[in-house]
């Protein structure tokens, strides 16, 4: 095994036992990736044949990832480089779920009930079709939001659950029987045009493997199995990889129960917390040893995670030296707070680090907003994976109305908002109504065209008589986003942006006007506008630079970053605000959520909260999160802002 000797004791274990069922508890930084290509390359070298070999991901990125490395790796073996390069069929099978279920599903599309050629239904396909079905049972989409509709069929489906399992089980329940008539029609729709959507891919493909003939074919095509993130799969997943396996055991799961945040997707912990259960004889290797990060920082996620319950008992350690203190930063307002990070990055930068390096780390997408104005201040790159805040569709919704109510010739404003929320005006309307034509207008069209006009003069005479921050409310309430948003997956959060902009436009809401030194809501509402115009520019400007990252922990899951910084450690935002009614395992999410925000950092974390924070378009105290009360003082350093008076806090931790 001279050609492993880069492995340490425990990845060696794992490539070295090829045979069987095999759990690999890989922690955050040690390597999981390393030791599933190499054990794909033993099982080559030991005369296994690469068409044998299935290894299944999450992410298509992860997948093409894996698939480079086990091409470089086998590139000096006797030519199996140049061979798979020239015949895919030769190559293990590396992929990610959906491939996984595509690919059976083409390969079986008769029993499948669909045509070879089918076509694959994106998000936005499957809104559209819902909203159809939706349509044809009579029911309203704005009050029964397709989004929201989609969500509970995608959610059934992982769970293994056909339309018409739902059915039967939605009898008797009011919203229960409107979900499982759209569901009915929304298949047909989808039979109709021979498509399949996201969910389908597995749901279809677990199905075809309870045909024993099926399912037989492919546990003997793929002889040896690799899943990768095992602690992220869902009941449909399992049962895809319990058919394929069921006959020979040869089965790699490799994962870590620490890092399972995305219950919210119907992953289930359970899976992974059961192997040894589900699969007799298994054998348990433990990777514990990290070559990400300092001591100092894997003692503190050590600490953090060791309170969860539901966990394999395990405990990161590393080589690597002490390294710094982790530092936190106890903020007077979010303000405060984002001023003490872009100082510290700027500290950075002066130091020799590359911004690239950096990361700052947030619960809600809404506390990127603040954070992104300072580095503007400041003229410091950024970039924020996902979505802008100003980029943000409710946020545009908004300042849209706005922008059109003072300026009504904005036809790029109008076209935005005539349909928001959908009230039925098309293209052609559109254009009469900008030509100048409406005259020849139906009757019913008129009607909408007038309610519509009326819902503008509201909001701007609610404008021109108020502060902005109460406008934004107001717009939201009048347009019906609130209620729209209430209604879909992502819509708290949505509402939460909202809110952000509110708290945003208070400091417009004193505007003065020169001549008489009355408050001038209007002024104050340009001034608001013109920010945020600049500053989306600004943003624009900054997309293909390298620069510092912003985004919410669960993005950075994966990703690893010398330095990170995570903001907003208050009770009620990171915990987030918890339902009483939570399971133990969603329950103990946040503290898992925490832990991989800390396992991202390399050499430094920064950690803060805010005494006053506004959300909600409201300021409240806040007390820090109990994240921060656990780690004990030995590892912390406290921070201060040189040009910050010295204050008295609010909330006082020794140190």
């Amino acid at each position: 095994m001279s050609n492993f000797a880069e492995l340490n004791g425990a990845q060696r274990e794992a490539v070295e036992a090829t045979e069987g069922p095999v759990l690999v508890l890989a922690g955050a930084g040690a390597g999981k990736t390393k030791t599933i290509t190499y054990r794909i390359l033993n099982l080559i070298k030991k005369g296994v044949a690469p068409e044998n070999i299935l290894a299944v991901t999450f992410t298509n990125k992860a997948a093409k990832e894996m698939g480079e490395r086990v091409l470089k790796l086998l590139e000096n073996e006797r030519g199996y480089a140049s061979d798979m390069a020239t015949s895919g069929a030769r190559r293990p099978f590396v992929a990610t779920f959906h491939t996984l279920g595509a690919h059976i599903i083409r390969e079986n599309y008769m029993e499948a009930g669909v045509k070879k050629h089918f076509s694959i239904y994106d998000r936005e396909d499957s809104k559209r079709a819902v909203k159809e079905a939706l349509q044809k049972n009579g029911y309203d989409p704005k009050q029964f939001e397709p989004g929201k509709i989609l969500a509970i069929i995608s959610r059934e489906k992982g769970n293994f659950v056909s339309s018409s399992e739902y059915v039967e089980r939605a009898s008797g329940d009011y919203f229960g029987n409107i979900v499982a008539k759209v569901w009915q029609d929304y298949e047909i729709i989808l039979k109709k045009e021979n498509a399949l959507d996201f969910d389908d891919l597995l749901l279809v493909a677990a199905k075809l493997l309870q045909n024993e003939s099926v399912r037989k074919f492919y546990g003997e095509k793929w002889k040896y199995i690799h899943i990768d993130e095992y602690q992220d799969t869902n009941k449909v997943q399992y049962k895809i990889v319990e058919a394929i396996t069921r006959d020979h055991q040869n089965i790699c799961a490799v994962g870590d129960v620490d890092q399972n945040i995305y219950t919210w997707r119907n992953a289930s912990i359970k899976n992974i917390l059961n192997f040894e259960k589900d699969y007799k004889n298994a054998k348990l290797v433990v990777l514990e040893e990290n070559y990400r990060s300092t001591k100092t920082i894997l003692e503190v996620a050590n600490k953090i995670i060791e309170k969860n319950k539901l966990r394999m008992e395990r405990k990161l350690t590393t080589k690597n030296a002490v390294g710094e203190k982790v530092s936190l930063f106890e903020a007077l307002t979010e303000n405060h707070e984002a001023q003490f990070v872009v100082e510290k990055v700027k500290e950075l930068q002066k130091s020799g680090a590359d911004l690239s390096e950096i990361a700052v780390l947030y619960r809600a997408n809404f506390q990127s907003r603040v954070l992104e104005e300072e580095f503007l201040v400041k003229n410091i790159p950024y970039q924020v994976l996902g979505t802008r805040f100003f980029d943000r569709k409710e946020i545009k919704d908004i300042l849209a109305f706005l922008r059109f109510c003072l300026n009504p010739e904005s036809i790029s404003d109008l076209k935005r908002i005539i349909n928001v929320p959908p009230r039925g005006i098309g293209k052609i309307t559109l254009l009469k109504i900008v030509e100048g034509k409406e005259k020849e207008l139906p009757a019913g069209m008129k009607i909408k065209i007038d309610a519509f006009r009326n819902l503008l003069r509201k909001i701007k005479n609610f404008a021109i008589t108020n502060p902005p921050s109460k406008t934004i409310f107001f717009i939201a309430k009048e347009v019906g986003l609130n209620e729209n948003l209430e209604k879909t997956d992502e819509g708290i959060e949505r509402i939460e942006n909202i809110k952000e902009l509110s708290a945003l436009a208070k400091k417009y809401d004193e505007i003065y006007n020169e001549e008489n030194g009355a408050k001038n809501w209007e002024d104050g509402i340009e001034k608001l506008l013109e920010e945020t115009s600049l500053a989306s520019d600004q943003d624009s400007d900054k997309k293909e630079r390298e620069g510092v990252r912003l985004m919410t922990v669960h993005a950075s899951k994966g990703l690893e970053f010398a330095y990170i910084f995570v903001t907003g450690l208050e009770e009620g935002l990171f915990p987030h605000e918890r339902d009483e009614n939570l399971s133990e395992e969603e329950a103990e999410e946040e503290r898992r959520l925490f832990y991989v925000a800390v396992t991202r950092a390399k050499k430094k974390l920064f950690l803060s909260y805010a005494q006053t924070r506004t959300i909600f378009g409201s300021r409240g105290v806040n007390i820090p999160s109990e994240f921060v009360l656990e780690i004990p003082d030995e590892f912390l350093e406290q921070e201060f802002l040189d040009y910050t008076p010295k204050h008295k806090p609010l909330i006082h931790i020794e140190f």
